[in-house]
């Protein structure tokens, strides 16, 4: 496609000059380009579309936008940009610029367009945790070396790095390629990959079988595909996101989690993959009070804390209501044989006790129906006869659907 603009968004107030600029770099590309002012003042400058025509769109109107408080006004430009986007219908991409208000600002609206559209933000908070502005989007995050105020010898070569990747994407775009097998989305993480590929394994001539990281952000992207239309079931092999939010850890996933099976009714079969784990960063960023618990040090920046009773058992509560919740056809299968690579005898985070806290936690919430089962097996998660058991179980949710 070679009709079309590349969006560039910023604040035109503090960002001008590099807005100018990477809108000459793309059209001297070959790229026609528009800048859209994301400023919250009301004094005019220099875009193509101005501030007051993105505050327009918010449901209040321009004036609830620009109201004088800054806080206040920046989620109001965030919302009004993000209906202001869903309007256009001819972006060949987005490119925004901004420091870490700025990219507060336009992150909601990069996340809700659709999958696939070239989306980049260069960003003085691309060096840190970037989950936030990500979420479960496509968007690639660039970092500039030097705070944005003018162009210098630095950040021209980046702000037209970040033209030309983006220039790249619009010249090339990657069409969708027809696929006549439903999508599914499952979940995984290093300790269960041999159970996932197994699974895939088994049901890739069926089913198109996305695989999502289980780090908090790979389950909000999977459930975002749901909400979307985008998926038709669920093997949620691995829920090892519930333990970083109910211990802290840096791969949390947040109170929405299974939200989408809850909405979508769709067929979910779930399991107990890596909850006997909590992730932290370096070991040195592990919390004090979690002193003398038992640790694994994955790699250099990645430390696992085993799950304790208490833990599990909180875990298998929350699990359980959220599984109540659901209309549709739900197995979730419980390994006895462990929950993980590292949960297995003789493995470091072999701990039985803790494992049964969260079946009995499990057990006791969840309200099982016709619909609704819990499957205990004597394997563990790993083992290629649980493998086969998920795959089982969904295939056979998934063929009673209409």
């Amino acid at each position: 496609m070679n009709s079309g603009h590349v969006y560039i968004l910023g604040t035109c107030d503090t960002k001008q000059a590099e807005l100018t600029y990477l809108r000459q770099t793309l059209r001297e590309s070959g790229i026609a380009a528009l800048i859209v002012d994301t400023g919250t003042r009301q004094a005019g400058h220099e875009a193509d579309i101005s501030a007051r025509a993105v505050a327009r769109c918010h449901p209040r109107g321009e004036e609830y936008v620009f109201c004088g408080d800054r806080g206040r006004a920046i989620a109001a430009m965030a919302e009004a940009l993000r209906l202001f986007l869903r309007t256009r219908t001819d972006m060949r991409g987005v490119l925004a610029i901004g420091g870490s208000g700025g990219t507060a600002l336009v992150s909601p609206a990069l996340q809700a367009l659709p999958i696939g559209l070239p989306k980049l933000v260069v960003s003085t908070v691309a060096s840190g945790n970037t989950a936030p502005y990500v979420g479960g989007a496509d968007i690639a995050m660039l970092y500039p070396v030097t705070d944005m105020e003018g162009l210098n010898r630095i950040s021209r070569v980046v702000l037209g790095n970040a033209a030309h990747a983006m220039a790249g994407m619009a010249h090339s775009p990657c069409p969708p390629v027809p696929d006549p097998r439903p999508a599914i989305g499952l979940t995984m993480f290093g300790v269960t990959t041999p159970c996932v590929e197994q699974v895939v394994h088994q049901l890739s001539g069926r089913f198109d079988c996305l695989v999502f990281h289980a780090t908090g952000t790979g389950g909000r992207a999977m459930e975002r595909l749901a909400d979307d239309g985008m998926i038709s079931g669920f093997i949620d092999t691995t829920l090892t996101e519930f333990c970083d939010y109910v211990a802290g850890g840096i791969f949390a996933c947040d109170a929405d989690r299974l939200g989408a099976v809850i909405r979508t009714g769709l067929p979910y079969v779930g399991s107990c993959g890596g909850l006997d784990m909590v992730n932290f960063g370096a070991r040195a960023s592990v919390p004090a009070h979690y002193r003398g618990r038992v640790f694994v040090e994955h790699n250099p920046q990645i430390t696992l804390m085993r799950t304790n009773a208490a833990e599990c058992r909180a875990m298998g509560h929350m699990i359980g209501h959220q599984l109540n919740r659901c209309a549709g056809e739900v197995r979730f299968l419980y390994p006895e044989g462990g929950f993980s690579v590292l949960d297995q005898p003789g493995g470091p985070f072999h701990d039985p006790a803790a494992d049964e806290a969260f079946y009995a936690a499990l057990a006791e919430t969840l309200e099982q129906t016709a619909q609704r089962r819990l499957i205990r097996l004597p394997h563990a998660i790993n083992d290629p006869t649980f493998a086969a058991a998920l795959a089982h179980e969904f295939s056979h949710l998934y063929g009673d659907q209409p």
